[in-house]
């Protein structure tokens, strides 16, 4: 449910933009993404700080493109937070010495450091090729294909990495749950 709740501005923004428009697209985006974490609040008495950046950042680089009625400013939007979601990664993993992945999922999992660290490396790799990706995308192809870009390939890139990732862990998540077993 609550992944499905994310995706519900960006896909309203897709259909007002093919339908209208960039200014229309944008400012519906701007408000289903508040509606969203008005709903996010309110049903999981909580808002991640990853939610918060990137609300804040949709509204501020959403009112912009509706306002110069361009949708440059969505597009530094994703480059800008593909690159902050890769640095916060490899700061924590290079200058704090732990990686952020574990930090945001270990109390869930067990794993030995390696693996976390090769597990961080692996999300700031991604975001990176998002982010060039994004900015080729951006630069040299129209805003409908850009368009099309961010709705379906960066979905798609997103559940190719948490599927990766899945197989990745699969290995020591059956070792856990046999750890557990025999105790």
């Amino acid at each position: 449910m609550k992944q499905l709740l994310e995706f519900i501005p960006l896909i309203l923004f897709f259909i007002v933009y093919k339908s209208y428009g960039v200014q229309e697209a944008a400012l519906v985006l701007v408000a289903a993404t508040l509606v969203q974490l008005i709903a996010l609040k309110v049903l999981y008495k909580k808002i991640e700080k990853s939610q918060w950046i990137m609300g804040i950042a949709v509204v501020f680089f959403g009112l912009l493109t509706a306002y110069f009625n361009d949708l440059a400013f969505l597009k530094w939007k994703v480059t800008l937070i593909n690159g902050l979601f890769a640095a916060a990664l490899l700061i924590s993993q290079f200058v704090f010495r732990k990686p952020l992945v574990q930090m945001l999922l270990g109390k869930e999992l067990r794993l030995p450091p390696d693996v976390w660290g090769k597990l961080n490396l692996g999300w700031a790799g991604f975001f990176i090729v998002c982010m060039f990706v994004n900015m080729i995308i951006s630069y040299y192809f129209s805003d409908d294909v850009w368009t099309n870009f961010k709705v379906f390939g960066l979905t798609g890139l997103s559940l190719v990495a948490v599927v990766a990732t899945c197989f990745y862990l699969y290995p020591y998540l059956k070792q856990h749950t046999q750890d557990e077993e025999k105790e």
